[in-house]
């Protein structure tokens, strides 16, 4: 969650020549506000506040930098002129310096799943055989993974794999290789020497104990560190936040709260659809609207409609429809193009909605806490039994639809909602995420693996 950070207190180390790698998914973007510290080590007892610092900008940009604020007020940085926008995608980020470097461009090098970065708005490079402010060491000098020395600045988002290497300038091969498909990934167990301070955490999952062997162990200093089954090799799907709308997300996106100046909106789970295959999903209603009622629809739509505003709910959209939309939601009926198809269980604060999504057979099925609405029968393929028919041949996504200010969350198979994990993990024959309810035979996460089944 975006108020978590780690912090550890280090010894003196190499100040000269060291790497980081970490991979990376964003979830809240820049949009003008702070940036977002992925590393920071202040030092207030060496002229002044200096730090080295790791962030991503304000505009999105990712920037390196070493800055002392006061005496010379040196700051040598790289910044780059791309933008990291991608809410849907885990980044692989390697920076690395060595002021040992007789050419002043070689004493900082930052690699972008597997490349190295060339185009910078800002490139200003350390002196020849200059000491950075890393590695300074003692208690005023901590290290502090995911906000800044005064506890702001939180990133926001899932990180991954982090290694820090004290000492050694590697490049982004030491850390990923290509697969046979062209797919930059992890080496899961880099062969690297990591130095006095080095250290390797968030191997597998949310552990803060060193791998490196250096027994360099962090300390969850603020918020919570949660795991998440969303990784670098199975990348999950989430809400996105440049499609259309006017609400906010939260929890890594997917959690969603309506604006309350809007009546219905759409928030669309836009990150992944898919045009086949068979895919599971869950989906509560966590916080009631302006008129303190509970209200909101859980679908299904297209490819074609992710560009609209959806001024109305999913499936009875005003704003006539380029493909099918289906929902159900908090009065019971299920929504197909504009008309009330059947009326079911209504829903009521955090009742569990599952749907299933059959893509081959183009049917939908919905669920209340467990119980396929409709007598629906989501294992029972071209017959389609009490599921609600679609047939436009295009990608569909899942959808949410709220009224004012009401808040909503999806499990789309990271075992929890919102914060809070599922009470008790149901059957999975895929083996792919894990669900508050039994995910019905031949359906999966829809996911990177999940759509490769």
């Amino acid at each position: 969650m975006a108020s978590t950070y780690l912090t550890r207190t280090e010894s003196s180390g190499n100040r000269k020549t060291g790497t980081l790698s970490f991979w990376v998914k964003r979830n809240g973007l820049g949009n003008g506000s702070l940036n977002q510290y992925v590393y920071s080590n202040w030092n207030v007892s060496v002229g002044g506040y200096t730090s080295g610092l790791v962030q991503f900008s304000s505009t999105d940009k990712f920037e390196f930098s070493n800055y002392q604020e006061s005496g010379t007020g040196t700051h040598t940085n790289l910044l780059t002129n791309r933008v990291f926008r991608d809410t849907s995608a885990w980044y692989h980020i390697v920076v690395n310096w060595d002021t040992t470097q007789a050419t002043s461009s070689d004493r900082y090098k930052m690699y972008i799943n597997g490349v190295q970065e060339t185009s910078f708005q800002d490139a200003n490079y350390p002196s020849l055989n200059e000491d950075l402010y890393f590695n300074i060491g003692g208690a005023s000098n901590p290290v502090v993974i995911g906000s800044n020395y005064g506890n702001s600045n939180y990133f926001d988002g899932s990180m991954s794999h982090y290694h820090w290497i004290d000492g050694t300038a590697y490049d982004a091969s030491a850390f990923g290789e290509y697969d046979a498909n062209g797919v930059w990934t992890i080496k899961t167990s880099p062969s690297v020497t990591y130095g006095t301070n080095g250290f390797f955490i968030l191997k597998d999952g949310n552990s803060v104990t060193d791998q490196s062997g250096n027994g360099n162990n962090f300390t969850v200093a603020g918020g919570t560190l949660t795991n998440t089954e969303d990784n670098p090799s199975n990348v999950f799907n989430c809400g996105n936040p440049l499609v259309p709308n006017t609400g906010t997300f939260y929890w890594g996106n997917t959690e969603w709260q309506c604006s309350s100046a809007e009546s219905w909106q759409s928030a669309i789970m836009a990150t992944l659809g898919a045009t086949s295959g068979k895919y599971y999903a869950e989906f509560k209603i966590t916080g009631q609207s302006a008129d303190a009622v509970t209200r909101g629809y859980f679908g299904i739509i297209s490819e074609n409609d992710l560009h609209k505003f959806q001024s109305s709910l999913i499936g009875a959209d005003s704003v006539s429809a380029i493909d099918d939309q289906i929902s159900y939601g908090q009065s019971g009926s299920i929504y197909k193009n504009t008309t009330s198809v059947t009326t079911q269980s209504t829903l009521a604060l955090n009742d569990c909605v599952s749907i299933a999504m059959d893509l081959d057979n183009r049917f939908v099925y919905f669920a209340k806490n467990g119980v396929w609405q409709n007598s629906g029968v989501p294992t029972s393929g071209a017959t389609g039994t009490g599921g609600i028919s679609f047939t436009d041949n295009v990608a569909y996504f899942f959808a949410i639809g709220l009224y004012r200010s009401g808040k909503a969350t999806a499990n789309f198979g990271n075992g929890y909602f919102a914060g809070s994990a599922v009470a008790s993990a149901g059957t999975n024959a895929s083996g792919i995420g894990i669900f508050e309810y039994d995910v019905p035979t031949g359906y999966t996460a829809l996911s990177t693996k999940g759509l490769n089944l």
